[in-house]
């Protein structure tokens, strides 16, 4: 079984689509793809499909939901010129205590793909290896071809691994544009960073990387405004003032002082440092 869930929802058996058209069967079939491989307890899906109060008949229609999952999986499995009739939908949508469990039997995820890459890219950013890491982060993120689940109805369960995942997805796309920072792919990157800091328009170390490409490219006065557009929308809309990082990478710009760098940081670290 094949698993897509980094854009839109596809999950073939045998190269057949078993993804379904009803919303509430598509929200079941995701958590599950999500979790593949993983029981996933009745109760979150019973929590996805209806929130902290499902109706009397919920666990009847969620079987019924699990039924028509298995069916659409039984005619992929039937289109296998090697089908003997060994392997069923039930060896592939398992019932267990307490859940259900999606098998993939070896197939492919590109959840896991983009976890395998990504992580590959950390790993040689902290070798110090920013080619290979450049590479490895955006082999990564060309797996993304829109928002998580973009085209499923999300539940409180959904909603939670989206967030997740589009975290993973903006931790390894400043990962891999500082690793091209560090090889000196300043004017390049300042297309890609105009777009993303007017999408995260309260992200600190995005807008501390598009400063730093402004200043490198010799365009002082912009990376200054940059930092001033992100302190007037940290106070306007959050009451807060730029991270003591930031307002160094300020000074240091302003004072034209020695080589500027930033650092590494791991997920939610917003730190920002100059090195002579």
């Amino acid at each position: 079984m094949d698993i897509d869930v980094l854009g839109a929802l596809a999950v073939r058996e045998n190269g057949i689509s078993v993804t379904p058209t009803a919303p509430k069967p598509r929200q079941v079939l995701a958590l599950l793809a999500l979790h593949a491989d993983q029981v996933v307890p009745m109760a979150w899906l019973m929590e996805e499909l209806w929130g902290e109060r499902p109706p009397r008949s919920a666990r009847t229609t969620l079987q019924t939901y699990i039924l028509q999952l298995r069916e659409l999986i039984s005619a992929a499995l039937e289109h296998d010129p090697e089908h003997t009739g060994s392997r069923t939908a039930k060896d592939v949508l398992v019932t267990m205590p307490g859940g259900y469990l999606l098998k993939t039997s070896g197939g492919t995820s590109d959840v896991r793909e983009f976890e395998r890459l990504s992580g590959m890219g950390y790993r040689a950013m902290d070798a110090e290896d920013f080619p290979n890491a450049a590479r490895q982060l955006r082999e990564a993120l060309v797996l993304w071809s829109g928002s998580a689940l973009v085209d499923v109805q999300a539940g409180p369960q959904l909603e939670m691994e989206i967030l997740r995942l589009e975290e993973t997805r903006l931790c390894a796309l400043y990962q891999r544009i500082e690793a091209d920072l560090r090889l000196g792919r300043h004017r390049e990157l300042l297309g890609e960073l105009t777009v993303l800091v007017s999408r995260y328009r309260t992200h600190e170390n995005l807008h501390g990387q598009f400063m730093l490409a402004l200043h490198r490219s010799g365009r002082r006065g912009e990376a200054l405004d940059v930092y001033q557009r992100l302190r007037n929308s940290l106070v306007r809309d959050l009451g807060l003032e730029p991270s003591v990082g930031l307002r160094r990478l300020q000074r240091s710009i302003l004072t034209a002082g020695p080589e500027l760098v930033l650092d590494a940081p791991a997920a939610g670290d917003e730190r920002l440092t100059r090195v002579g």
